[in-house]
């Protein structure tokens, strides 16, 4: 599983990170392009293998979007664009609701399996339709205006100044839970589409939901951002007690989520600068490094008890690759070798552990040793989107 010559890869250079992207790419393409039922195959053994052809998740369907997006951008082949486009028609005919607009959580092939309404899938939506319309997909700039409508018509909530998380599929029934997960996507989504279109109501939106994020909500959990709150946006350190798996909504204080809102406020910085968004990311930064961080095996650990003791020793792919795009934007900003060296450090720790060598792609899910938990590479919602997120936002910030 180690790989002999990873030394070799200089991480600190663009055309080397690029390279890394495409060979992304090359594990899911062309075996991820359902020509049967539309969309994407969400389902890979570590060699490849398919093992599951129905389920297509909305979040899934969007990161797909997004990598293929930014293998255009990125100059790649033609079939990066055309997958990407692939994937726009399959949203607009079978995960958009058509009779009560937003857009369904998942799909058993083109039937509907789960009918609610979930910010995150819309973050997605947001984030997927921008990058795609940034990469010259025309078409795509209808589903961005219409998921921003969306998600200001049911998910808004003024007086909170954050996005609520469920309905219903008829919009009746709103969910009393609230996540600062899906804002935190969100965050990433608006300002990927304030980049795409130029248009100011998205870097507002990104701004307001950093500032009540990373001002409002740390505060009331002590200097931490905490994963889950009651109706009025209080931590709640009941909900989903000791559940660190839950993919959307996990419990604790999870370093991988402070190092990515590290990450989103020095995006914004790039836009809107004020001199609290490089000080809160330095914070968040070295809380989620130096709290998560394995001196005997390496990587970041998963989560936290409310009093900061560690609940969850896992490693988990996207935790890493957050923290590398947090490093390489904190060391673009500041130049500060302490950055540098906890980039290089993750991104040698990658490419021993996460990154499959072989086989392309990386490994999800490692115990405290490194050892991978199974065989299976991808399951919906994963499709790699975070390294190769990660690696653009460090292509862009090196340059």
């Amino acid at each position: 599983m180690e790989h002999a010559d990873n030394q070799a890869i200089n991480f600190r250079d663009q055309a080397e990170l690029k390279e890394q992207i495409f060979k992304i790419l090359d594990f899911y393409y062309p075996a991820c392009i359902d020509h049967d039922k539309g969309g994407y195959i969400n389902g890979f053994l570590n060699d490849g293998t398919i093992n599951d052809t129905t389920t297509k998740h909305l979040v899934a369907t969007n990161r797909y979007i997004y990598i293929f997006s930014i293998g255009a951008i990125l100059g790649g082949p033609d079939w990066c664009l055309e997958s990407a486009r692939h994937g726009i028609r399959f949203l607009k005919a079978h995960h958009m609701d058509h009779d009560n607009n937003g857009y369904f959580f998942e799909l058993d092939g083109t039937a509907v399996n789960d009918d609610r309404k979930m910010a995150y899938g819309h973050a997605f939506t947001l984030l997927a339709s921008a990058i795609a319309y940034e990469a010259g997909i025309e078409e795509a700039k209808s589903i961005l205006d219409n998921v921003y409508e969306v998600l200001e018509t049911y998910f808004w909530d003024p007086e909170h100044a954050l996005y609520k998380d469920e309905w219903d599929a008829g919009w009746n029934t709103v969910s009393s839970y609230r996540g600062q997960n899906p804002n935190m996507h969100l965050c990433e989504a608006m300002l990927t589409a304030y980049e795409a279109t130029g248009e100011q109501k998205y870097l507002d939106r990104a701004y307001t939901l950093a500032e009540s994020v990373t001002q409002k909500l740390l505060e009331r959990s002590g200097g931490m951002i905490w994963e889950n709150y009651t109706p009025d946006w209080q931590p709640d350190f009941e909900f989903n007690k000791n559940n660190t798996k839950d993919e959307f909504r996990p419990y604790g204080f999870v370093p991988g989520h402070q190092l990515e809102w590290s990450k989103l406020l020095m995006w914004l910085d790039r836009h809107r600068s004020e001199p609290w968004m490089l000080e809160t990311s330095e914070d968040l930064f070295h809380k989620g490094w130096e709290l998560g961080y394995d001196p005997k095996h390496g990587g970041i650990l998963f989560a936290l008890s409310p009093e900061r003791e560690v609940i969850d020793d896992d490693k988990n792919y996207w935790v890493m690759a957050e923290a590398i795009s947090a490093a390489s934007l904190l060391a673009a900003k500041t130049d500060r070798t302490f950055y540098w060296d906890v980039y290089d450090q993750l991104c040698q720790y990658s490419s021993e552990y996460l990154m499959d060598h072989e086989h392309g792609g990386w490994y999800k899910l490692l115990n405290r040793q490194n050892k991978p938990y199974s065989n299976v590479k991808t399951k919906p919602p994963k499709t790699d989107y975070h390294p190769v997120a990660a690696y653009y936002q460090s292509i862009l910030a090196f340059r």
